[in-house]
């Protein structure tokens, strides 16, 4: 689903408002009789941006693509000889040629000093940077600041008079339903107005850690990320990034980066040049029905916790693998993806309250909040080819739950890689027909707790299981593969739906 967000083919349009001139406001009315005025307010303050970047090439393209000569082969001087005459490469060799690209999206300004706003992905490895303004002048830009994970950058172009800016509103209090205003320059048309409602909010298109988006049927095309989202007193409610579109045009749903969050980003860009962000030390999981179901806490809410960082702030508080986070700084967290949100726009070093139901009960802890060191981290991934190894002479068999596990050996940690510190029984054998392997248990794994109790040897973990199942109840287990801990909750409902639906074949 990701591949059809269009991040690079942005959104929303950026409209300017006069400051000294208030606007009316039209958001408690039943709708609006037009836009012209807010509109002309408004453009002023959008901003097209033009990017170049030069591309080295190797050679010219190809003109026979699928023709495949061996070394050696008297048709090899031919062809080259023949697209030599044309002046042209063969097989891509030659002298490296340098080629421009140019790339168009929107921006609005936020200061009179020259200060624009604009998507991180319409500006990155561009080696020039222009602003065109409403009247056509043209600016060089350079890049203030920038922050990947929000998407958002910070211009700052030079202007011999004050430039028109807008001012940023409050998107926590925009309602799905209300009218929004979007300007921007799509397909490099320029100053192009668009008009829609809020269609929903906190959306999560999976675009980074922080998705928190306003969805809206605004019509938005290629050219306008960047570009801001009004509401009708004229004030900036959102950034518009990107699209859902299977075909690269408008179907009626873009999203746009919320004004709380675009706001904090971009004054830090501003005065510091890059982004400070709260850090928990946590790993966190979605809290599923089946897992509220067997941690007793009712209907799904919260972020549970898999594992904390050592002497990281979670670990320091007293956070335990298991809790539920249900409030941090005094803001409710409803669901999983809004605690990072949360933590990351809290300052960092200040000491915040931490709600989390721990075995049905409410726990207050006081955690530091630290900060989040940002770095790029390389993966190495190795494939090895699987050797024929001994069966495993001690292995048990969990029935219920379609796998055997063994108890942790010098031969069994050295076999599946596991770390001195686990502890637990590990997974020796998965069955496909089984309820393991249909939540996602994979041999190698590392079952540590059962229903929060925990295990020591394979008879620990069959005990748990079949009473669970007797008393109708899921169970809950903290698999550690790899070092990586999360929580699943096995539901035993489910094996008796599979029979069902076998029965039926």
């Amino acid at each position: 689903m990701r591949r059809i967000f269009r991040s690079a083919l942005p959104i929303l349009v950026a409209l300017a408002v006069t400051v000294a001139i208030p606007l009316p406001s039209l958001a408690a009315r039943g709708g609006p009789t037009g836009f012209a005025d807010l509109a002309e307010k408004l453009l002023p303050s959008v901003v097209n941006i033009s990017t170049t970047q030069t591309i080295t090439m190797q050679g010219d393209i190809q003109e026979f693509p699928d023709l495949q000569l061996p070394p050696g082969s008297p048709f090899e001087d031919f062809f080259k000889e023949f697209m030599e005459k044309q002046g042209k490469n063969f097989n891509g060799g030659g002298k490296p040629r340098k080629h421009k690209t140019t790339s168009l999206g929107s921006g609005f300004i936020i200061d009179p000093a020259g200060y624009i706003v604009t998507n991180n992905h319409v500006i990155q490895d561009a080696d020039e940077i222009s602003v065109i303004l409403q009247d056509d002048t043209n600016l060089p830009a350079t890049v203030v600041g920038r922050d990947k994970k929000t998407d958002l950058a910070l211009l700052k172009v030079e202007s011999k008079k004050p430039l028109t800016a807008v001012t940023w509103g409050d998107s926590d209090k925009i309602r799905v339903g209300d009218w929004i205003l979007a300007i921007g320059n799509p397909f490099g048309l320029g100053g192009t107005v668009t008009t829609g409602i809020i269609s929903a909010r906190a959306r999560d298109i999976n675009s980074g850690p922080y998705d928190d988006y306003l969805q809206t049927d605004a019509p938005i095309n290629r050219g306008n990320s960047g570009g801001p989202m009004f509401n009708m007193d004229g004030e900036v409610i959102g950034v518009n990034t990107a699209i859902f579109s299977p075909t690269g045009g408008s179907i009626g749903i873009g999203f746009a980066i919320p004004s709380v969050m675009s706001k904090n980003v971009i004054e830090q860009l501003k005065t510091i040049g890059h982004t400070r962000r709260g850090w928990l030390g946590v790993r966190i999981q979605v809290v599923t029905p089946e897992i509220a179901e067997s941690l007793g806490i009712g209907k799904p809410r919260g972020a549970l916790v898999s594992s904390s960082t050592a002497e990281g702030p979670a670990a320091k508080a007293g956070v335990e693998a298991g809790d539920v986070v249900i409030s941090f700084d005094g803001k409710e967290v409803t669901e999983m993806h809004r605690l990072p949100r949360i933590v990351a726009e809290t300052e960092v070093g200040k000491t915040v309250p931490m709600v989390v139901l721990r075995k049905g009960k409410e726990v207050t802890l006081h955690v530091k909040v630290g900060e989040l060191e940002t770095h790029d981290e390389a993966e190495d991934i190795e494939t090895e080819k699987e050797e024929k190894k001994p069966a495993i002479s001690n292995a048990e068999k969990v029935d219920e739950l379609g796998l055997s596990v063994a108890p942790l050996s010098e031969i069994l940690r050295k076999r599946f890689d596991l770390d001195k510190d686990s502890n637990g029984v590990v997974v020796t054998n998965v069955s496909t027909e089984g309820l393991a392997a249909d939540y996602g248990i994979q041999t190698g794994d590392v079952i540590s707790e059962a229903s929060q109790k925990e295990i020591k040897a394979p008879k620990d973990l069959i005990d748990i299981v079949k009473t669970a199942k007797k008393d109708g109840k899921p169970v809950l287990l903290l698999v550690d593969r790899k070092g990586d801990l999360r929580f699943v909750a096995v539901s035993f409902g489910k094996d008796k739906d599979k029979k069902k639906e076998k029965g039926k074949e």
